[in-house]
C-alpha cells in the first residue's frame, strides 16, 4: 500500500485504502471473480478484516458474490459510478463524434484510451462491422508498454517521464510484447520521429495497432488508436489508416479548447 502521508500531510485511511485496493484487484481480472485467499495473498491484507470487509461491500452493492458465497467480483455499484465519470468526462464527450467519423470511414476498431499510473483504459470503443465477434474494452486496463495508446502517449514524456509510468519488469501479453527495456526505449524515440506508435501483436495476436496522441492536455493524456487484422493490411490500406487518423487527431485538437476549457483530468 502507498503511504501518502508524507506528501499531504494527512495519514491514509487503513480501511478506505484497502476497499480501493479490492476493487482495483477485482476490476483488473477481466470478469473472473476470486476467492477470499486469492484476495487475500494478492493484497496481504488479512483474511478476517477482508471477509468483514467484503460483507460490507457486498451488502452495498460494490461487491458481488457467487450462490456459493465464496466468489468475488466487480459489483453493479462500481460500474453506475464508472459509467458516472463516462457521462461527466468533457474529453470523452469531445472525442466521441469524431471517433464515429473514423470507424464509419475507415470501418476498422477504433478505441479512445487514456493514461492512468502504468495503464492504459479504454473509455470508448467503435467497432468494426468487420468482425465476426464484439469485444467492447471500455473499462479496460492494460500495460501502457504494451499498446499503441500507452506508447504514443509514453513516447511525449522525457525519461523519467516514461519511467513514471512503466512496470518493472515489463509486463508480457504475447510473444510479440517488448519487455527489453532499451529495445522499447528504440522503439518510443522512432515514434516521435515517425509521429504516431505502432504495435504488432503485443497485447492481441493478429492485430496491428496505430496509436495517436491527444495534445489538448500537456503532457498527453490520452490518445486514439486502431486496430487491423494483419491478414488484410497492405501498404496502402496502412497509409490510408495513417492519414485518416492524422486528419482525425488535427480535428479533435482544433476542437479541444473551448469544449474542455478549464477542465484537466488528474495523470
Amino acid at each position: 500500500m502507498t503511504d501518502d502521508s508524507l506528501e499531504s500531510g494527512v495519514r491514509p485511511v487503513k480501511s478506505a485504502a484497502y476497499a480501493v485496493e479490492v476493487l482495483e484487484f477485482l476490476s483488473s481480472r477481466q470478469n473472473k471473480p476470486a476467492r477470499l485467499r486469492e484476495i487475500s495473498e494478492a493484497l496481504r491484507i488479512p483474511k478476517s478484516s477482508l471477509y468483514a470487509l467484503l460483507r460490507t461491500l457486498a451488502h452495498r452493492g460494490w461487491v458481488r458474490r457467487d450462490e456459493t458465497g465464496t466468489l468475488y467480483g466487480v459489483g453493479i455499484r462500481a460500474l453506475m459510478a464508472g459509467m458516472s465519470y463516462l457521462d461527466s468526462d468533457p474529453y470523452l464527450r469531445l472525442v466521441q463524434p469524431w471517433l464515429d467519423e473514423l470507424k464509419e470511414q475507415l470501418d476498422e476498431t477504433v478505441h479512445f484510451g487514456r493514461l492512468d499510473g502504468n495503464d492504459i483504459i479504454y473509455l470508448a470503443t467503435r467497432e468494426s462491422s468487420q468482425y465476426l465477434r464484439v469485444i467492447n474494452r471500455v473499462g479496460r486496463r492494460l500495460p501502457a508498454s504494451a499498446t499503441s495508446l500507452g506508447k504514443a502517449l509514453l513516447a511525449e514524456r522525457d525519461e523519467v517521464g516514461r519511467l513514471e509510468h512503466m512496470s518493472t519488469p515489463l509486463p508480457r501479453l504475447t510473444s510479440k510484447t517488448i519487455t527489453d527495456p532499451e529495445v522499447l526505449r528504440k522503439d518510443l524515440d522512432d515514434t516521435v520521429e515517425r509521429g504516431y506508435a505502432v504495435d504488432i501483436e503485443e497485447n492481441t495476436t493478429g492485430l496491428k495497432c496505430f496509436g495517436f496522441a491527444l495534445h489538448y492536455a500537456n503532457p498527453p493524456i490520452d490518445a486514439i488508436s486502431c486496430s487491423v487484422p494483419i491478414a488484410r493490411l497492405t501498404e496502402e490500406r496502412q497509409a490510408h489508416i495513417i492519414d485518416a487518423m492524422s486528419a482525425t487527431v488535427a480535428k479533435i485538437e482544433r476542437h479541444s479548447p473551448s469544449a474542455v476549457e478549464g477542465f484537466q483530468p488528474a495523470f
